[in-house]
């Protein structure tokens, strides 16, 4: 009888226990995306030096680090973080895409977007999906970009700018990516 009772008591303890852990784990896997996001940044704004004016004057902008391959079919995905720059709210967010095309490789992409409105970045959040075509050639070692490289994309509701960090990739393909809040994060 004993025992039963000490076995109840620790089976409604855990649930408690499992909560205090996970609140952990969730301040530790913000922070990672946090100090990715950061370093993410710092390598955009050496590379060209402007895009830190840029990214301070805007509503807000967007830092995304994915890992991708390919071979015909390809695929992406990732992780990053929303920065609304006048309420200072992070929204943690995923990414995912696929793409088809004469395409090879294997690589680290960085993203920056840099929104041009809050009523966008919001949409962006709330909806985030991204029709992509691309023609890629480049290559990328330890923060260096060479070759053709997906480089920087205008449109109406934001500036995207990306960098090959580390692998190779070539060819022509046609995708699309998906971007949505991180449920565990935020």
């Amino acid at each position: 009888m004993r025992i039963r009772r000490v076995l109840c008591v620790a089976m409604l303890a855990l649930p408690l226990l499992s909560g205090a852990a996970f609140a952990k784990d969730k301040a530790a896997e913000q922070a990672e995306v946090q100090k990715k996001t950061h370093a993410t940044l710092e390598r955009f704004y050496k590379a060209k030096p402007e895009l830190k004016d840029a990214v301070a004057k805007s509503p807000g902008y967007g830092v995304f680090t994915t890992y991708g391959i390919s071979f015909i079919v390809g695929g992406e995905g990732g992780a990053g973080i929303v920065h609304d720059n006048k309420t200072k709210k992070l929204t943690y967010m995923k990414v995912g895409g696929a793409s088809a095309g004469l395409q090879l490789g294997a690589s680290q992409t960085e993203v920056l977007m840099i929104f041009k409105s809050t009523d966008q970045m919001n949409k962006f959040i709330e909806s985030g999906w991204e029709a992509v075509g691309s023609a890629t050639a480049s290559v990328g070692a330890s923060g260096a970009t060479a070759g053709g490289g997906r480089g920087t994309t205008t449109k109406e509701d934001a500036e995207t700018y990306t960098m090959t960090k580390n692998g190779l990739e070539a060819g022509l393909a046609v995708g699309t990516a998906k971007f949505w809040k991180d449920k565990d994060l935020n």
